[in-house]
């Protein structure tokens, strides 16, 4: 009796034991889907600061995690301003990275900004991550955009530069925040007294190096390669790549570099330190400020209006870059010419309308003896060699003669030496192009200001949502099948570059058929890109628009023109005319 009652009461036990042990693993199997869909939709990465939280996108981009506002120095508030960035202090628990962070103090008022950014601070230096669904150990390419803006507008919220799209190919992609204006390039002396380097000035570009050495030190928590790192950006963007180029402070942090529009030469090169030091004591006397932390106590919506920034026009820039001695310790120039630059491979190249003909002509008809006139009136000492260059003798002839001219002056010309420097004394490939798709015609909005300048080409700024693959984020146009294959082709030649250092890639051309007769509209074949070479047929670039090809480019001569009129001694583009890129209307949130 007692071992039946033993063996019952083991079985009640066994019985037991399997029911709750079954309930255990119902209750954990109902709990997992809750906690994976949590988990699917706010991602969790532990950086070297702390953990931060994001966001699982929806949609088409499904695969891809997004990070915003994610601190890489501290506020340049208070005694941090005028000063190098600062590191972060550590947090407990977890940030929430949802949100785009403040955008840096800019004269943009924030009912005519592009940016995403809910406001406006001097507590700016956040940057953002797109990053693929992929496991932390995949090493993948990374690409780390600085925004255009002429050094006084723009941040990494606009969706022009939204990464959504790179990620989803298999890119992290990284935006970033830097000081802008009077806060990004004032270069106080008593500040350079205060440094441990002996310099002011050039934060914004600082800032930037700060941003870098934490994608060093953060991206592989993404699935990002450290070693794998492309610079890019756009107009001011990409003069401050030029210049990471031949800064000392950001050697071994990239291996790629990607300019659009702009470079650190001349006619829009950086001040000397005297001009930025002697720019800074003129400033803190117009703001009756005797010391440095008299400068530092002023509000910030008080130095911006002082530095005369009240709307986003050329007229409105009175800081620059300049060669510090720290960040930079000669001109890039200089180093370029000296081969002391970083020796990467370098993907860049200029749009075929970086400033309409109305730049030279004003409200003068295009006509001949017009543009005859205003030759003359600017290079009076030799308007017979610029128009022997830049002809016009009709009024086709004259809207596109002027229109060269004006975009040499502003940005094509420093571009072009960019790409030569690097081509004579580099030793990786540089891949150079003129991007020539004009903006379709905007959509009508009430209110909504028009653009009027001529369409004769590709306006400044106007490749950037198409390289970066971000055409549905801008509203402002009517974008049409054609439109939507330049970008495709375009973002696929970045792509390509940020993957191998080759914008070619490893897409075969199975096409049969020579380059010169193929569109974009080609599926499945994207036009072989060879790296720039030169022999008297002229520079091998890629045009890249409805029809690109490779062609043999014939401007040097024009170029050298170019180069002699803007030399030291010579009547100089003014510094104000440094590039600012003009964001579209408010685009899609």
């Amino acid at each position: 009796m007692q071992t039946s009652s033993n063996h019952s009461a083991r079985r009640h036990l066994v019985t037991a034991i399997a029911t709750a042990t079954a309930l255990l693993c119902s209750t954990a199997a109902s709990a997992v889907p809750a906690n994976a869909a949590r988990a699917a939709l706010a991602p969790q990465i532990k950086l070297a600061d702390g953990v931060i939280e994001g966001l699982q996108m929806r949609g088409q981009k499904k695969d891809v995690r997004v990070f915003r506002g994610i601190p890489y120095a501290a506020p340049p508030v208070g005694e941090y301003r005028f000063r190098e960035p600062q590191p972060v202090a550590r947090w407990a628990g977890v940030r929430q990275a949802r949100q785009f962070g403040p955008r840096c103090m800019q004269p943009v008022p924030a009912s005519k900004s592009n940016a995403r950014a809910k406001e406006m601070s001097e507590d700016c230096l956040y940057l953002n991550v797109w990053a693929p669904n992929q496991a932390a150990d995949k090493k993948l390419p990374v690409l780390v955009y600085f925004h255009g803006g002429g050094f006084t507008a723009g941040d990494g919220s606009d969706p022009r530069y939204d990464g959504a799209n790179l990620a989803a190919r298999g890119i992290v992609m990284v935006t970033v925040n830097y000081r802008l204006g009077v806060f990004g390039f004032l270069a106080p002396p008593e500040a350079a007294r205060e440094s441990s380097h002996g310099t002011a000035g050039n934060y914004g570009l600082l800032d930037q190096v700060s941003a870098l050495r934490w994608v060093r030190d953060n991206i592989a928590q993404f699935g990002g390669d450290p070693s794998k790192v492309t610079i890019a950006g756009s107009s001011a963007g990409s003069m401050s790549v030029s210049a990471h180029m031949a800064s000392p402070l950001s050697r071994g942090l990239f291996a790629g570099a990607i300019g659009q529009s702009g470079g650190a030469f001349a006619p829009t090169a950086f001040w000397t330190r005297q001009e930025a030091e002697q720019a800074g004591s003129q400033f803190a006397a117009r703001v009756g400020a005797a010391s440095l932390q008299q400068l530092r106590s002023l509000p910030a919506h008080a130095l911006l209006t002082a530095a005369g920034q009240s709307g986003l026009t050329p007229e409105s820039i009175p800081f620059l870059p300049s060669i510090d001695g720290h960040f930079l310790t000669e001109s890039p120039e200089q180093v370029f010419t000296n081969g002391g630059q970083a020796q990467v491979p370098l993907m860049l190249g200029s749009n075929s309308q970086e400033q309409p003909y109305t730049a030279l002509l004003g409200d003068a008809e295009p006509t001949p003896e017009n543009w005859r006139q205003a030759v003359k009136a600017k290079f009076p000492a030799h308007a017979e060699e610029v128009l022997a260059h830049y002809p016009g003798n009709d009024e086709n002839e004259v809207k596109h003669a002027a229109t060269a001219l004006a975009s040499d002056l502003f940005i094509g010309h420093g571009t072009w030496r960019w790409m030569e420097r690097h081509r004579e004394t580099g030793r990786s490939p540089v891949f150079y192009y003129r991007y020539t798709q004009p903006l379709p015609p905007e959509v009508q909005r009430a209110g909504q200001p028009r653009d009027t300048d001529p369409r004769l080409g590709a306006k400044h700024s106007a490749q950037v949502p198409y390289a970066l693959g971000n055409l549905e984020h801008v509203r402002r146009y009517a974008w049409t099948a054609a439109d939507y294959d330049v970008s495709r082709m375009f973002s696929s030649y970045v792509e390509q570059f940020v993957k191998t250092g080759n914008p070619s890639g490893t897409v075969p051309d199975t096409s049969g058929a020579s380059p010169e007769g193929t569109t974009a509209r080609d599926e499945g074949w994207l036009p072989r890109w060879p790296a720039v070479i030169a022999d008297n047929r002229g520079m091998l670039m890629q045009v890249i628009g409805e029809r690109t090809s490779s062609v043999w480019d014939r401007s040097a001569p024009r170029q050298g023109l170019v180069q002699r009129l803007t030399a030291p001694g010579q009547p100089a583009v003014a510094p104000e005319q440094v590039a600012v890129e003009t964001a579209p209307a408010p685009a899609a949130r």
